[in-house]
């Protein structure tokens, strides 16, 4: 059923419906050296395919997965002498490309740089990270994107339909109910729908009147148990993450569950996650809630203790606290900007009255000199200067008016009163910059 024209070609409207880059580059024959970057079943080698047909050159595909650099050196030496009896161009086209090393993706440049091939890569994984930066500077990356539930009932009805390269000598009737779960199931996948529709079909006899009627029994039944796309060191595991990040940020608890249970069910480390959102406890939720970080460390123990799947809920209730929790980021700026000083400079001695004089030359030294123990007074506190002399004054947190830092805001604000810049003062309710 793989489509045999552009027109055939199913999905990717973006790339080669009429007036796209891509599509004007493929019809007016100039194409350059391209990289196809997208999910299993998007369509990467149909369209390559179709790419060197329409152009009219030689197809010659190579799967990095068992290809070598003297598979190439062959490749590009038929390549050349195409070129020269009969000038026609040869479309090098390599499945998997992440999976050559830097060397081999190294052999391919000086021919691509000479002209005597056209490349054509695919790969499921972030070319940003993956291809070697002097091969992507001399192609051009397209992203194809999952087949969209249209796109995949097209794909069906056209194998269902068509007699010669299809199943449509075998009068299959396929149930609405099971060719949406058909559909669903595949995750934009047309390879896994063509697969899961034939060997429902196959495995489905004939009734009386020669029809093979295939319901959501016999599809669930071909599909077996769904495999979720999903790769602990690519782009989903990267993106999915981010995903949860951003959700928890935007207290959206029904986008936080969905997003932890892709990882989870997909395999993820639970460790893993769990880590990810202690560091989101502090970062958006902080001083605004400190009981986040208390949760999320017992978060930590129940699912090193329990481990999954009973675990899960214990990942599910932390995600919807966070979510749920007042948000400020005032911990996050203020450290952010320690680093920046301590990056940039000057880092001052400790000043003396702060140095603990642990013996008597140390005393004799001034250690601790002038040091005010804060328990000595009123309210256990004492106003004195904590930071080298270079830094007086400087601020670093500056709480928000979320959550608990309004108290914490209040504290700081008796203790050291005006001193304490960037605190709101009585009536006013703007809250403070946390730059």
């Amino acid at each position: 059923m793989r489509p045999q024209s552009l027109e055939e070609f199913v999905g990717q409207e973006h790339l080669v419906g009429n007036g796209r880059l891509l599509r004007r580059s493929i019809d007016s024959d100039t194409l350059p050296s391209i990289v196809l970057w997208g999910p299993p079943g998007s369509g990467k080698t149909t369209l390559a395919r179709l790419i060197a047909r329409t152009t009219k050159s030689h197809f010659t595909p190579l799967s990095a997965v068992t290809a070598g650099v003297a598979d190439l050196r062959r490749v590009v030496d038929e390549a050349r002498k195409r070129l020269s009896f009969s000038s026609q161009r040869t479309i090098l086209f390599i499945d998997e490309i992440h999976r050559f090393n830097k060397a081999q993706q190294d052999a391919i440049l000086p021919h691509v740089e000479e002209g005597i091939i056209t490349f054509i890569g695919a790969t499921t994984e972030n070319p940003s990270f993956e291809v070697i930066s002097p091969l992507l500077s001399r192609a051009r990356t397209f992203r194809l994107e999952p087949l969209s539930e249209d796109n995949l009932r097209t794909v069906v009805t056209r194998a269902l339909e068509d007699s010669d390269r299809g199943l449509g000598t075998l009068n299959i009737l396929v149930e609405e109910e099971a060719l949406a779960q058909l559909v669903a199931i595949a995750s934009g996948d047309a390879r896994t729908v063509l697969n899961a529709l034939e060997l429902a079909a196959t495995s489905t006899p004939p009734d009386s009147d020669g029809k093979r009627r295939v319901s959501t029994e016999e599809i669930n039944e071909a599909l077996q148990q769904r495999t979720l796309l999903y790769d602990k060191a690519g782009d989903q595991h990267y993106d999915l993450i981010s995903a949860l990040h951003k959700s928890l940020r935007g207290s959206d608890p029904d986008a936080g569950l969905y997003w932890l249970g892709r990882m989870i069910e997909a395999g993820e480390d639970p460790l893993y996650v769990t880590r990810r959102l202690v560091r989101f406890a502090s970062e958006d939720v902080g001083m605004a809630d400190p009981q986040a970080l208390v949760v999320a460390m017992a978060t930590q123990q129940a699912v090193h203790f329990v481990g999954l799947p009973e675990a899960n809920l214990a990942l599910a209730q932390l995600v919807v606290y966070l979510a749920t929790a007042p948000k400020s980021n005032s911990l996050y700026a203020g450290y952010s900007q320690v680093q920046e000083d301590i990056r940039k400079g000057p880092n001052p001695p400790v000043p003396l009255h702060l140095r603990n004089p642990v013996t008597g030359l140390m005393r004799q030294m001034d250690y601790g000199k002038g040091y005010k123990y804060a328990h000595d007074y009123e309210g256990h506190f004492s106003e004195q200067e904590h930071m080298p002399q270079e830094m007086s004054g400087r601020k670093y947190y500056k709480p928000s008016d979320q959550g608990f830092e309004v108290e914490v805001s209040r504290r700081l604000k008796d203790w050291w009163g005006q001193r304490r810049s960037g605190q709101p003062q009585d009536g006013d309710t703007t809250p403070p910059n946390t730059a």
